[in-house]
């Protein structure tokens, strides 16, 4: 498998660009999934995934094979997202603090006004979605890194390690203080851990009159949902989780949109392709 990556690689370089395009749809869900939950929103996670396709692009020559190519892609997609500015939270930084002020203030009926027919289950589970992944936000964005490799992609230490640049020892150091913190707010607060105080159908109410949900946009419900069996190759089972972690660890996985299947076909046929291969 791994020599058929690096053959792909060999003639991507060389300007096929079946060969390139093969290897960007082979990454496209894994990276579009991580900048997802990065960011905190469908629409940044696709504008951060355009983006890093270029960045895989353009750095395609300087890919050594002294790692999976995966791994290298995690890198690149990784170092991107821990700086991103132009994200709405990156704008608005939040904190389990706050986070925990809003959820004590928040609980309106679900009337049906608010809801718009949309039976309140739906809503519900796609509150669910969105608020899971707003309250990785309250984590600084090293942090969200290291949880989310490790706990919603179960990645082993080792290549978490070679992803941020750390040894193994210490990314298992900081993974396990990360998730105590992130533990005890799930254990107060999220009733997905059942024992916080909080519910996701007692929450759709404030969050459509707070235009937190949409009940006539529904992003993660039209979202395709994916496996990663095609990525078994480098998503490993982690070492122990503690007991809270499935709140997060079982959260669905998503196809990138059907925009940025379109996107990768304009970039690999535009004339600026012809600059990235030169560069390449």
């Amino acid at each position: 498998m791994q020599n058929e990556t690096f053959e792909l690689i060999d003639r991507a370089v060389d300007g096929d660009k079946k060969a390139l395009e093969s290897l960007l749809v082979s990454v496209q869900d894994m990276i579009y999934n991580l900048s997802l939950r990065m960011l905190g929103s469908p629409a940044d996670a696709e504008d951060a995934l355009q983006e890093i396709f270029v960045k895989v692009i353009t750095q395609l020559s300087t890919f050594k094979k002294e790692s999976a190519f995966s791994t290298w892609v995690y890198r690149i997609a990784t170092n991107y997202l821990i700086n991103y500015k132009k994200s709405m939270f990156a704008q608005r930084p939040l904190s389990f603090e706050f986070y925990a002020q809003d959820i004590n203030a928040g609980f309106i009926p679900n009337t049906e006004d608010l809801t718009q027919g949309i039976d309140e289950n739906i809503l519900a589970e796609e509150l669910k979605q969105s608020c899971t992944n707003v309250m990785l936000q309250c984590l600084d964005p090293e942090s969200r890194c290291i949880y989310v490799l490790g706990i919603m992609f179960r990645a082993d230490s080792k290549v978490c390690g070679e992803i941020l640049g750390i040894t193994p020892e210490a990314y298992r150091q900081r993974l396990s203080r990360i998730r105590k913190k992130v533990a005890e707010f799930l254990g107060e607060y999220c009733g997905l851990s059942n024992t916080g105080k909080c519910s996701c159908k007692k929450r759709v109410g404030y969050a459509i009159q707070t235009h937190r949900l949409n009940p006539s946009n529904l992003e993660y419900s039209r979202l395709e949902q994916w496996n990663g069996a095609d990525t078994a190759d480098f998503i490993q089972a982690m070492e122990t989780m503690d007991t809270l972690s499935f709140v997060f660890a079982d959260l669905p996985k998503y196809r990138s949109p059907q925009d940025m299947k379109d996107f990768l076909v304009k970039l690999l046929d535009s004339n600026s392709m012809n600059v990235i291969k030169a560069e390449v």
